[in-house]
């Protein structure tokens, strides 16, 4: 495992991060509010977070809203039975609804304050490594969410802050404002990136990359889609995915085209698909850790072998050339 500063504070992660939105209550009859019909149940989830720590990963991410509270208590189970907690970097999120009932969700203060407690108690943990917002709440004064957050930092709560999918101008706004009142900077981007879905680098990484801001992007493998060849049969997931048929419809031709670009040096250079993927990704420097999900073995096992994969920059355009534009996607 290869290992990178977050950003430019002084925290170490591991260059794949495990996300854990797979891990907590499978989906019953209708779907249970954060989770899916692919979700693994605790028992099932077990494996995999070993794994990753025998893979050398020490970076997990989370939310609160996965499985309403399910995924945090599965993953901090696990890590307090199975390491100490100064060896790992644990990642949680804030924003998504946890209760049906007014202050249940968003980035208000009375909300982060209490959502802050119910994730540590959740992850058995006195603090989070890095605590994100998970989206950007209109609703509520980012001033307010700010001083909130740093609250949470001078308390102990959170060593860190990170952000999630927003346009580049909030994010910005954001950190001027905790730069003008002298409260704790956002350390990272949890973004929407892969070879099929480059907007943000239009203007996001630029942004990140000239503040230092660590980028670690959510579903760098498109759901699944850059995994697999695109005449392959849809997967479990795939079939029931809603959220991911809505983010790549209308472009299903060109991301076609990249999918089969990928599919092909993959089989030149002998490595699977999801590998590749992401070694594209982790030539881009900008880039310090993928979130990669993973329900079978090889997931993982895909997901570090991309650590020795090198790209010539031929390799790089062929890969990248039949990309189009999309719709912004991902900030909802």
């Amino acid at each position: 495992m290869d290992y990178t500063r977050l950003g430019k504070t002084g925290l170490q992660v591991s260059r794949i991060c495990l996300g854990c939105m797979s891990y907590g209550e499978p989906a019953k009859g209708t779907l249970t509010p954060g989770s899916h019909a692919w979700t693994l149940n605790e028992a099932d989830s077990q494996p995999f977070l070993k794994q990753a720590l025998d893979l050398g990963i020490n970076f997990f991410d989370t939310a609160n809203v996965y499985s309403r509270g399910a995924s945090e208590e599965v993953l901090g189970k696990f890590l307090k039975a199975n390491t100490r907690r100064e060896n790992t970097v644990i990642a949680t999120k804030v924003h998504g609804v946890m209760r049906d009932e007014p202050n249940g969700g968003g980035l208000s203060r009375k909300a982060i304050l209490h959502e802050i407690d119910a994730s540590l108690r959740r992850l058995q943990t006195d603090y989070v490594d890095l605590y994100q917002i998970h989206r950007w709440d209109p609703e509520t004064p980012i001033e307010e969410t700010l001083e909130a957050l740093h609250d949470v930092v001078k308390a102990g709560k959170a060593l860190y802050i990170g952000a999630s999918s927003m346009y580049s101008w909030q994010f910005a706004r954001a950190l001027y404002l905790a730069d003008l009142n002298g409260w704790t900077r956002f350390a990272s981007m949890q973004n929407h990136y892969n070879l099929i879905y480059r907007e943000e680098e239009r203007e996001m990484m630029g942004l990140c990359e000239a503040e230092g801001i660590g980028v670690i992007p959510w579903s760098p493998l498109a759901r699944g889609r850059l995994a697999r060849p695109s005449n392959s049969e849809n997967t479990k997931r795939l079939e029931t995915d809603q959220f991911g048929k809505t983010m790549y419809a209308g472009t299903e031709e060109a991301d076609r085209k990249v999918i089969d670009a990928v599919t092909a040096l993959a089989e030149q250079k002998g490595v699977s698909q999801a590998a590749l993927a992401l070694a594209w990704m982790l030539t881009k420097p900008y880039v310090d850790s993928p979130i990669v999900g993973a329900t079978k073995p090889h997931h993982l096992d895909d997901a570090v072998a991309s650590l020795d994969i090198k790209l010539t920059p031929e390799e790089v355009q062929q890969l990248e050339s039949a990309y189009i534009p999309h719709p912004v996607l991902g900030f909802k």
